[in-house]
């Protein structure tokens, strides 16, 4: 059965970078990601509930947006390498099927 858990949303990246150095961004978010094609016990289609959208801005501009189906795995891994031009702010976001948005963000800075 899907987890009634509250995802959670993880970021590994560094928090200091060289101006204009490429980083390797990874992310992942614990979720169970119900199919919507499988029964339960009583023989009833347990209703989809899938993190649908991935999205990542820096310093308020959107840099990645990832749009995903039901055959992304349990607890989705997504990794990307990003140039970081300056100090800043990192933002994620995951959506999910009934609308619910977890976040989080994680800082750089450029020396």
């Amino acid at each position: 059965m899907a987890d009634t858990a509250k995802p959670v949303p993880r970021v590994r990246m560094p928090t200091t970078a060289k101006a204009g150095e490429i980083i390797e961004v990874k992310t992942l978010i614990a979720h169970e990601m119900e199919s919507g094609q499988r029964r339960d016990a009583a023989g009833q289609l347990v209703p989809r509930k899938i993190i649908k959208q991935f999205t990542a801005s820096f310093n308020g501009q959107e840099i990645l947006r990832s749009d995903w189906a039901s055959a992304v795995s349990s607890n989705p891994f997504l990794s990307f390498f990003v140039r970081v031009p300056e100090t800043g702010t990192f933002a994620f976001s995951w959506l999910d099927d009934d609308g619910s948005v977890y976040k989080t963000e994680q800082k750089v800075t450029v020396g």
